[in-house]
């Protein structure tokens, strides 16, 4: 179904590709965000309307499918269909027969690579021995209207629908536009008792199930790091900030809102001040994640305890006092504008819909 080889790429440092302006995407390895690492300038090497995936990986995670031209980068892997049509609906089937038929069958040792590629088999919906590609565009189109059906009660049940920024929230992005938000440099095991998670001595099928109400969090990358379900006692607490000491980038660190069962290799930084609440610690988390890109830690010196607890943030503050009022209306402002964009989207979808 699909010719591939390795992506084209600049022989290039990321700083020399990756432009604040720029229009063109840089598809890593990564498993969130579509593989784009950044935008550059530099004219694309890859064509669009095509599927990317790394081939380090244990699975089908990093299989995205790309609209448009890109960059490519070392180990992502470039699906070129050999047939028509094909386009963003047809190309999310595929993907997810993808993730099916490879879930469990890899590991660290037996890596989902070009050749794993080729030789994976997934199931379509076929019609008179041809694959229904009708039905394909059909099954996704009504799944994305219900989903967005879907999404318009839950924004109007959580009240969600309400964007406009009050004044406190415009007078704060104000503030941050001229500059004038004064920052100090805090220490993490200042702030926060950063100790490994609490785990069960058992295996990953005796803790999760189905129907499970008690997040089970991983040192993963994506889904909050959520691995599934149980119905064990929780055995950490809610309101902290998780994240791996066994990665050496950013893309682990999350919020715990409820009480989770964690896994071996996660940390939990439990905040000393109750101040830090949801939004204050979504501030947090953004300026952990800035230190973290800056310290430029790679697969030899991982980012381990020791290391997280020395690690300094930016937190806006006055004589050494943070200041908790302003972290949480800017996050509240931020979360409103974020809010703002999905509603107008699903909006502008709706009322596609209902056209037809």
């Amino acid at each position: 179904m699909f010719e591939i080889n390795p992506t084209n790429y600049y022989r290039l440092q990321n700083s020399e590709i990756i432009s604040e302006n720029g229009s063109i995407p840089l598809i890593s390895n990564s498993s969130t965000e579509n593989g784009i690492m950044g935008f550059s300038n530099l004219n694309p090497l890859n064509k669009g309307n095509s599927i990317t995936c790394s081939d380090t990986t244990i699975g089908a995670e990093t299989m995205f499918y790309q609209e448009n031209d890109f960059i490519g980068y070392s180990h992502i892997q470039h699906l070129v269909p050999k047939f028509k049509p094909f386009n963003k609906a047809i190309a999310s089937v595929i993907i997810s027969a993808c993730k099916v038929s490879t879930s469990k069958q890899y590991d660290y040792g037996n890596k989902f690579n070009r050749e794993a590629m080729n030789k994976t088999k997934i199931q379509l919906p076929t019609k008179k021995g041809k694959i229904d590609f009708d039905f394909m565009n059909r099954f996704v189109t009504d799944l994305e209207a219900h989903r967005f059906k879907e999404l318009e009660a839950y924004l109007y049940s959580s009240n969600l629908k309400d964007y406009t920024l009050n004044d406190e929230e415009k007078q704060v992005f104000e503030q941050f536009e001229k500059g004038e938000i004064k920052f100090e440099e805090f220490e993490i095991q200042k702030l926060f008792d950063v100790s490994p998670s609490k785990a069960y001595s058992l295996n990953d099928r005796d803790i999760l199930i189905e129907n499970g109400k008690i997040p089970y969090v991983s040192n993963q990358s994506q889904n909050n790091g959520y691995i599934g379900w149980s119905n064990l006692t929780a055995l950490n607490p809610s309101n902290v900030i998780t994240l791996s000491d066994t990665w050496e980038s950013e893309r682990t660190i999350f919020y715990q809102n409820n009480e989770f069962i964690g896994k071996s290799h996660l940390q939990v930084m439990k905040p000393y001040d109750k101040n830090f609440q949801k939004f204050e610690l979504f501030f947090v988390i953004s300026s952990f994640r800035k230190a973290i890109l800056e310290l430029n830690y790679d697969y030899g010196t991982k980012f381990n305890r020791d290391k997280i607890k020395i690690t300094k943030i930016q937190l806006p503050a006055n004589n050494g006092k943070i200041d908790f009022t302003l972290m949480k209306t800017f996050i509240s402002a931020i979360h409103k504008l974020v809010i703002k964009d999905v509603v107008l989207y699903a909006d502008k979808k709706i009322d596609a819909k209902k056209i037809f």
